[in-house]
């Protein structure tokens, strides 16, 4: 079985004031307070939810 890749995901920008739909995006993503990090499998949609978002998070490849 091949080792999925897993990307670290971190909030540096709040979701206040943002468009509802991006706050959703955190939302879903796991993220609700600046300076957290959580763990996902790299894949597409995570990827896309990571684009919409992209200014306020940093992704680090592990």
């Amino acid at each position: 079985m091949a080792k999925e890749k897993v990307i670290t995901i971190k909030l540096v920008k709040s979701s206040f004031g943002r468009k509802p739909n991006q706050a959703r995006t955190l939302k879903a993503l796991g993220l609700s307070k600046r300076n957290q990090q959580i763990t996902k499998i790299d894949n597409e949609a995570v990827r896309g939810m990571i684009a919409t978002v992209s200014h306020l998070v940093e992704v680090v490849e592990n």
